[in-house]
């Protein structure tokens, strides 16, 4: 399959790009706006692989629609407005869109939705996660993926308290709270623990490199070119949803 990868230029791009060398997946279009790359992709492009700045998003996508083509996005920190566009483009092409494309990472999604089930509001749920100084959003998707999957489990609304600040009193019974941590050159680090009265339980997943997560977006755009319309994530392309 002859793919574009839209932000080449970026640590995930190059990656993709050197990763899809050996597989039957040939990169024809390196996209990004930096010097030296695609402004745009070929006619003869079949799917694209999406790890630019969400604010690219919504027109690329919408391209990707009007062509019929397989599309995966890893890039995260999306706004309503923009989600909405993916919602769209979904509804005439295979969108895969995850946070996290590494089978680790989706592995801990289903051990933290099953422990939340388990452990219930008696626990209190802190989702903590570290990237380098370079990331720029936050809390990364990963992590509001992982508070998702835990709030999932007790049954309650994604209602997530963002770090804490000032004289905010008692913490309240079923809070979920999400922190972020930036510095140096850490790929990604994600811990959902949950903190009972007489124990604590701590469920971590720490990448190591970025080819865990470009092979499973690889592999995730090669599902999607023969599924029907629809948004998808990679819990479904590894069959756990």
């Amino acid at each position: 399959m002859k793919i574009a990868i839209v932000g080449a230029a970026g640590r995930m791009g190059k990656m993709l790009c050197a990763l899809a060398g050996g597989t039957d997946l040939e990169v024809v279009s390196k996209v990004d706006v930096a010097e030296g790359y695609d402004k745009v992709w070929t006619d003869d492009v079949e799917g694209v692989i999406d790890f630019s700045y969400h604010t690219a998003v919504p027109a690329a996508v919408t391209k990707a629609a009007e062509k019929g083509l397989a599309y995966v996005i890893g890039t995260t920190g999306l706004t309503t407005d923009e989600q909405k566009v993916v919602d769209a483009a979904a509804k005439k092409i295979p969108v895969v869109q995850s946070g996290n494309y590494s089978l680790g990472v989706n592995l801990l999604l289903e051990l933290v939705k099953k422990a939340a089930q388990i452990l219930g509001p008696e626990y209190d749920i802190e989702v903590t996660e570290m990237h380098h100084r370079h990331k720029k959003d936050a809390p990364s998707g990963t992590a509001l993926m992982l508070a998702k999957a835990a709030a999932a489990g007790r049954g309650v609304k994604d209602d997530f308290t963002y770090g804490r600040k000032g004289d905010i009193g008692e913490r309240p019974v079923g809070e979920i709270a999400i922190h972020a941590l930036r510095g140096g050159s850490v790929v990604g680090d994600h811990t959902v623990m949950f903190a009972g009265d007489v124990e604590r339980v701590e469920l971590t997943h720490k990448a190591q490199g970025r080819e865990a997560f470009a092979a499973g977006a690889l592999k995730a755009l090669k599902w999607a070119k023969g599924h029907k319309p629809g948004l998808y994530n990679m819990r479904d392309v590894l069959g756990f949803a």
